[in-house]
């Protein structure tokens, strides 16, 4: 894949989603809203990504000038770490974002510091690239209800925390759909079955809640949209269904960790956990694909995820 050809999936009302290029193909997500001849991202993948985006918007016919947002659901970086080097290319793009993520997309020293944390510097290096400041005048933290407007199209805002504190969901009221970034789970198209889709949740660090993730899930639903946009990876429709899927999968990682917290190695147990729990679930699907492509798919959330659960259960015992 390169940048002048990035893989996208056109919806109606006017949304794209973008490969981002980011771990691998069709992992992770930017959503590209047109509407009136405005434009606003959604979420923007990593530093690397921004040429994809950029070359999505001119094949659209869509000047720099003309992308009004860049809508962050929360600022883990394979979200939000493009979104300094792509607001330096779009002069009149305002950065939507939480407010406990406002700063630290003003001052990213910390972010950087827990992502290398979790990755090291040199794999840090090869997934992000540079993050880049963003001029705290270009970017509004936004509330609880609040609303904005794109072209002739109005958005709604949700704080969803439960997969991370400074998590929002961005209601589309002219679509009927919701972009939930990670707050419904990830769903990849190559689960899908006749169609059907198939979703997990994440409980990446370090501040999965699931009594949070529970109560976010169930205000989602409640919008009662017709689609559900997710980081990863695009749209998904079924989503009563996929709902109660995700609320079954919160249960069963968070009674994996607590059945694995006294274990030798508790994150390689609950690892191994999660991974077999996923694909008796993608067996249920009628997901036929073997060991060695499941694990290709899953094991870099996998991994992820027995982090996250890891920091839930030490979290507990303070």
């Amino acid at each position: 894949m390169n940048a002048a050809q990035p893989h996208t999936i056109d919806y109606p009302h006017g949304i794209t989603a973008i490969d981002t290029d980011y771990w691998r193909p069709r992992l992770d997500a930017s959503h590209l809203i047109v509407d009136k001849g405005r434009a606003a991202f959604v979420d923007t993948g990593t530093t690397h990504s921004v040429p994809n985006l950029l070359a999505t918007l001119a094949a659209k016919g869509v000047a720099p000038e003309a992308v009004d947002y860049i809508f962050l659901t929360h600022i883990h970086l394979d979200h939000a770490g493009g979104a300094g080097a792509l607001a330096a290319r779009l002069p009149n793009a305002k950065v939507v974002v939480h407010p406990r993520g406002a700063p630290h997309l003003v001052a990213p020293e910390k972010l950087i510091a827990g992502t290398k944390a979790v990755y090291g510097e040199a794999r840090y290096a090869e997934l992000y690239g540079e993050i880049v400041p963003i001029p705290a005048e270009r970017v509004i933290a936004v509330e609880e209800g609040q609303s904005l407007k794109l072209g002739s199209r109005e958005f709604g805002f949700l704080h969803t925390p439960g997969h991370a504190l400074h998590h929002y969901a961005m209601h589309d009221r002219a679509a009927n759909a919701v972009f939930t970034g990670d707050t419904f789970g990830l769903s990849y198209r190559e689960f899908d079955v006749k169609g059907r889709e198939w979703i997990m949740p994440t409980t990446t660090p370090t501040q999965f809640d699931p009594d949070q993730l529970h109560h976010s899930v169930d205000r989602i639903l409640a919008l009662a949209p017709s689609a559900a946009f997710l980081t990863h990876y695009g749209r998904v429709t079924d989503l009563e269904r996929l709902g109660r899927d995700v609320h079954a999968g919160i249960r069963a990682f968070v009674e994996i960790a607590r059945r694995r917290e006294h274990a030798k190695d508790r994150y390689a147990a609950i690892r191994d956990d999660l991974f077999r729990w996923l694909s008796v679930s993608l067996d249920a699907h009628g997901y036929d694909g073997d060991l060695a492509t499941r694990h290709a798919l899953l094991d870099a959330d996998v991994d992820l995820d027995a982090q996250g659960l890891v920091v839930w259960l030490d979290r507990g015992r303070r």
